[in-house]
């Protein structure tokens, strides 16, 4: 079986049913892990300089969504306003006060905006980054915590310059770097991510996921994969190995849980754990409506009819896995294929096997099924090489 977790096939494999008590807990941590960790997310710069478009674009939703956050609002408080990530609750983003005031004072603000509340710091400006960009990523220092420099809205400047002639995109981003650079000085030789907030597949959005996920703490990093969007094919297949990472302890969490018959199935298993993590593979790979209709629009082709091409999706869609009509052949053949593997003759583990092999047959072949149809789409909308 693949990715499972040494940890706990060890732990099972060194005694009987108590060590599978263990091993269920230690899953069940995972699992809470997985679905529960925090991470909040700040996001300030100088008003105007695209905070909100850019939480929107995080956060997956459009800018006249219910709970949007506002674009084009003059900020008037000194208050954080948090915005719930809509299908990952426990991932948090912060829209900051902005920091233009000629009198900014760097610790005052850090104070009254609770710094201890984040995680990391994201510093957003559309055009140089200045003195108080400088001063607030000094003081975020002094705290140990990390920050990064966005230099935001880089489409507006590329769609500027491509009419000039000799027009060369790389030779622009790198000005527009080195520029961005040239006033942060004073902290060594920090990075500076070029984005569009309405063209994440394009420019450093990725390098910034990428570093995100490098320096979290290792119990933070499932939050941010969850959350943060498709940009690439890379982006994709990474969410897709920590799904496929998770099956192990969410069947294993479920042996342990009260179970419920699934008309149509001859065993039973946690439908409550089974939608929820489909649930969250489903919006993590981008195949909701509403990442799916803004993908459309992007490249004019309909997307959505790939869904129904798939019955985990229309069981997610339908919040239900009744419609499921799997094999019992086929899910005892999972219980067996895993307890061999793991365990060889434990007896004692098989009362809890068809629970597990149900849930583990139905994640598995559900992950695998929406996994392919987000590779069809970024294919078929001409994002991936064919």
């Amino acid at each position: 079986m693949e990715n499972q977790d040494p940890a706990v096939v060890e732990a099972v494999k060194a005694s009987g049913e108590s060590t599978l008590e263990k091993a269920t807990a230690k899953a069940k941590e995972k699992i809470d892990q997985l679905l529960n960790v925090s991470l909040n997310i700040a996001v300030t710069g100088k008003t105007g300089s695209g905070k909100s478009s850019f939480i929107n674009a995080l956060r997956g939703v459009s800018e006249d969504d219910d709970g949007a956050a506002p674009t084009g609002v003059t900020e008037t408080t000194m208050k954080a306003t948090m915005y719930e990530h809509p299908i990952v609750p426990n991932v948090k983003i912060w829209d900051l006060p902005g920091i233009g005031s000629p009198n900014f004072k760097a610790d005052k603000y850090l104070k009254e905006v609770k710094l201890d509340t984040y995680d990391f710091f994201i510093i957003l400006n559309s055009e140089r980054f200045m003195q108080n960009d400088v001063m607030l990523a000094k003081e975020i220092k002094k705290q140990k915590k990390n920050f990064y420099f966005v230099r935001s809205k880089i489409d507006n400047d590329i769609r500027a310059e491509e009419k000039k002639k000799g027009f060369d995109e790389q030779k622009v981003l790198s000005l527009i770097r080195e520029d961005c650079q040239k006033n942060l000085t004073e902290l060594g030789d920090p990075k500076v991510f070029l984005m569009s907030s309405f063209d994440l597949d394009k420019y450093d959005f990725e390098i910034l996921q990428n570093t995100l996920e490098e320096e979290l703490p290792i119990h933070k990093r499932s939050a941010l994969l969850q959350a943060w969007p498709v940009c690439s094919a890379a982006s994709l297949e990474k969410k897709i190995k920590m799904f496929k990472g998770m099956i192990w302890a969410a069947s294993l969490a479920s042996a342990g849980i009260a179970v419920v018959p699934v008309p149509g199935l001859s065993a039973a298993c946690d439908v409550s754990l089974v939608l929820l993590f489909l649930t969250r593979c489903y919006y993590a790979f981008g195949l909701d409506d509403g990442s799916l209709s803004r993908l459309s629009e992007k490249v004019n082709k309909p997307l959505l009819e790939h869904l129904a091409k798939s019955k985990f999706a229309s069981a997610i869609r339908e919040k239900t896995i009744a419609r499921l009509q799997v094999s019992a052949a086929l899910i005892a053949v999972s219980s067996a294929e895993y307890y061999a593997s793991l365990l060889p003759g434990l007896g004692s583990v098989a009362a809890a096997g068809m629970s597990f092999g149900t849930t583990y047959y139905l994640l598995r072949e559900g992950l695998n099924e929406l996994a392919n149809i987000a590779r069809e789409i970024r294919k078929d909308a001409g994002l991936d090489a064919i």
